[in-house]
């Protein structure tokens, strides 16, 4: 003879069910979005030095600024 036995299980609730706060979840999102925009920018600084040093960029710039402070 088997007995079984019937357990009851309750409905589930709206929301997360592991009980973790929604931002707590979050928390290291905002790290990981300063990494990556930091990445970026360090990236975007590398190509706008390489592409400042080329002699043509170097010489346009120098030639602006010389007729920007000439007097007349």
């Amino acid at each position: 003879m088997t007995m079984t036995t019937a357990v009851a299980c309750p409905e589930p609730e709206d929301g997360p069910q592991t009980g973790v706060d929604e931002r707590e979840s979050e928390r290291g999102l905002a790290t990981a979005e300063y990494a990556i925009v930091t990445i970026a920018a360090a990236g975007f600084a590398g190509a706008l030095m390489a592409i400042l040093k080329g002699g043509d960029v170097k010489g346009m710039l120098t030639s602006l600024i010389q007729s920007a402070l000439s007097i007349g």
